[in-house]
């Protein structure tokens, strides 16, 4: 027999609005009883504002996904800029360097060529 159809034969046989909300009271046990879970069960609504919440907590987190790579970015052009110019800061430093190293050379040359006129002048024939 269900439990409906159980309940339906008890109410019919009750005699008084007092015996009929005993009935009731019990059936309501047998099914809190059987089915304890019931308070804990997601409705529709729930789960819809779970999901209303949990979407705008994505798009706050998306969000600041975006702020860090638009202050990344920043940051990568400013070390890029920093970078560029120090390289540029070092090849001039490395021309100067190789032109001061020829001038070096070249007057290295000259003397050179002095000392060996100046070797052969003494030397002479």
């Amino acid at each position: 027999m269900s439990a409906a159809f159980d309940l339906y034969t008890k109410l019919k046989h009750s005699s008084s609005d007092e015996e009929r909300a005993e009935v009731i009271a019990q059936a309501f046990d047998a099914l809190e009883a059987r089915f304890p879970q019931l308070n804990d069960l997601a409705t529709q609504g729930h789960v819809r504002e779970a999901e209303l919440r949990l979407q705008k907590e994505i798009k706050g987190v998306e969000l600041q996904i975006k702020e860090v790579d638009a202050r990344l970015q920043k940051e990568i052009k400013e070390v890029d800029a920093r970078l560029q110019e120090r390289i540029s800061q070092l090849e001039v430093s490395l021309h100067q360097a190789l032109a001061a190293q020829t001038r070096w050379l070249i007057g290295g040359l000259a003397i050179l060529g002095v000392v060996l006129k100046l070797a052969d002048v003494l030397i002479g024939p």
